[in-house]
């Protein structure tokens, strides 16, 4: 009896299992299932990267498929000039919210190029003076900034957007950093437009805070205040910077490409521009950290590292803390230079441009932030010459 009663009991226990782990595929098959649908129903779209050649600065063109690869497609003059190294800097190359125009830097010419997009079609619609080497561009509505980084004066350049795409120069926008002798990484708007950060990756040490970033104030003009806001970076040799929708952010240090002490701090900016620490110095363990991006849910945050050839992955959480999940999510070889990040438009994908290796890699987005190569396209860009400037939708 109490044999029946056991092999009964196993039995149960068997049937039992076997009906969860139905269950559980299931569940899998139908995540799958969504996924795929959700892939199959995504729009096409395109990627850009600037070669920055001193004699003709052009843009490569790729197709990106629905799956997130890309196609190299073709090339076309930006009929301005390049610097021939690095931009050293995060945007050069910016799309329009809408992705409709395409406007690229050319920091050896001293111009801003505008483009008309369409897919991967580009039209050439205007070239303006932008000041003395003109590195990083910033857009919000009406409304483009433009980052000079000239070691004779370095500020920043504002322009109205016309309702096609084109430039027109505010009189008097000019402003100067608040370091006349700063080397500047990055400007960016806040997601509201009312303040204008701008980053040093070197600063005048004499002034306090010994690492700052700049805090411009726009009015409803569009002129930015006279002088900025100099406020503390949390660490060392602050690169990038991203924002989320809900006015957070978060700022790159390369700690003067130090080994392995690469790191992401964390803000919240306050009405007055104060930057609040939320999470201070989270390290990766990689070296020579420069580029980051955040998905448009802003849960993730991936960070490019030159000098280890890898990207990173944090977690963003709702208040703003910075959780590392992997310090190396992908690794794209010892000589490949990563440099800037761009993400399609509803951030399935990742895109990353390869300074050492002429190339565009790209990587699927999980829904818990992990990636998957989808491969690596070569051509058409300069080979450890640098190449700058990445832009995607």
């Amino acid at each position: 009896m109490a044999n029946h009663l056991k092999q009964a009991a196993v039995s149960i226990l068997t049937l039992a299992a076997l009906v969860s782990a139905i269950t559980l595929a299931n569940v899998q098959s139908s995540a799958d299932r969504v996924r795929a649908a959700t892939r199959e129903g995504a729009r096409a779209g395109a990627a850009f990267a600037m070669t920055n050649e001193v004699d003709d600065n052009r843009i490569i063109t790729y197709r990106r498929a629905t799956d997130g690869t890309l196609t190299r497609v073709g090339s076309v003059s930006t009929r301005g000039n390049g610097i021939g190294v690095d931009l050293d800097a995060q945007g050069g190359l910016t799309l329009s919210s809408d992705h409709e125009f395409l406007y690229a830097a050319n920091a050896g010419s001293d111009e801003v190029s505008v483009f008309g997009v369409d897919g991967t079609d580009l039209t050439f619609l205007q070239k303006v003076y932008a000041g003395d080497q003109p590195l990083s561009i910033t857009l919000h509505e009406d409304l483009l900034y433009v980052l000079d980084g000239s070691v004779a004066g370095n500020g920043i350049l504002g322009f109205e957007v016309a309702a096609d795409g084109t430039l027109s120069e505010i009189p008097k926008s000019f402003r100067l950093l608040s370091s006349p002798i700063a080397v500047p990484g990055q400007v960016q708007f806040s997601p509201n437009g009312r303040k204008l950060l701008v980053t040093h990756k070197t600063t005048n040490v004499l002034l306090p805070p010994k690492n700052a970033i700049d805090v411009f104030r726009i009015g409803s003009d569009g002129l930015a205040s006279a002088t900025p806001r100099r406020e503390a970076s949390h660490g060392l040799r602050p690169f990038s910077l991203a924002f989320r929708d809900d006015g957070k952010l978060v700022v790159v240090e390369s700690f003067n490409a130090a080994p392995e002490r690469s790191a992401v701090s964390s803000y919240r900016l306050g009405d007055r521009g104060a930057l609040n620490v939320i999470s201070g110095s989270v390290r990766n363990n990689q070296t020579d950290v420069c580029w980051v991006v955040i998905t448009d849910n802003g849960r993730y945050v991936y960070t490019a590292n030159f000098g280890s050839g890898t990207i990173s992955s944090y977690r963003f959480g709702d208040r703003g803390k910075l959780h590392l999940m992997r310090g190396k999510a992908a690794f794209t070889g010892a000589l490949s230079q990563p440099v800037d990040l761009a993400l399609s438009r509803d951030s399935s994908f990742l895109y990353l441009l390869l300074r050492g290796t002429g190339a565009v890699a790209a990587f699927d987005v999980a829904g818990d932030g992990s990636l998957m190569p989808l491969g690596v396209v070569k051509g058409g860009l300069p080979v450890a010459d640098g190449v700058s400037g990445l832009a995607a939708y």
